[in-house]
């Protein structure tokens, strides 16, 4: 099969359907011998090598050598699906890289999943949600500068959740890979 990318990166914020969006990618790809991780897992192999704390307590260096075995996956292997809040970000000069980014127009739908993925109260999935990704952005913007990380133009296809279901979704992405089985 002749696919237009090498690689595919999810990227969003939380409860968009990142994960949910890697799983429903794997029956298709996997039998073409597509490897899937996620930017949690990259981070957990990182520390487990290194001994290096918990993400949220490293330094920029450590950041910034994550980001590099990032960048390294998509341009020195073939055939990663990587998602990652990041990840498009971190390749967005890689023609080689479909970059998808989800996002979810209704907040409360977010905050729904949130909730019935964590087993939270709607008000603690609220402050969850706004917690990390406000966190997130400052420290990103610290270290990298002041970027719009999910800006469109770093993406080739933008895909909302809220007005997309899960296996439309995955079709957007497999008919801009060039999956035509």
């Amino acid at each position: 099969m002749n696919l237009k990318f090498e690689n595919i990166t999810i990227s969003g914020g939380v409860a968009v359907g990142k994960n949910t969006l890697k799983d429903n990618l794997r029956p298709y790809l996997v039998p073409l011998g597509w490897k899937f991780t996620s930017g949690g897992q990259i981070l957990r192999d990182f520390t487990k090598e290194y001994k290096q704390p918990l993400a949220s307590l490293a330094d920029d260096e450590f950041h910034r050598k994550i980001d590099q075995r990032t960048l390294d996956l998509l341009t020195k292997e073939k055939y990663y699906v990587i998602e990652a809040w990041l990840s498009g970000f971190v390749a967005r000069e890689l023609d080689n890289t479909l970059r998808v980014l989800l996002v979810c127009d209704n907040p409360a739908l977010r905050v729904d999943r949130v909730a019935n993925r964590d087993k939270i109260s709607i008000e603690e999935a609220k402050n969850s949600i706004r917690e990390r990704e406000d966190d997130n952005f400052k420290e990103w913007k610290r270290i990298y500068g002041d970027y719009n990380f999910w800006d469109r133009k770093y993406f080739h296809l933008v895909i909302d959740t809220y007005s997309h279901g899960q296996q439309e979704t995955a079709k957007k992405v497999l008919e801009m890979l060039g999956y035509n089985k």
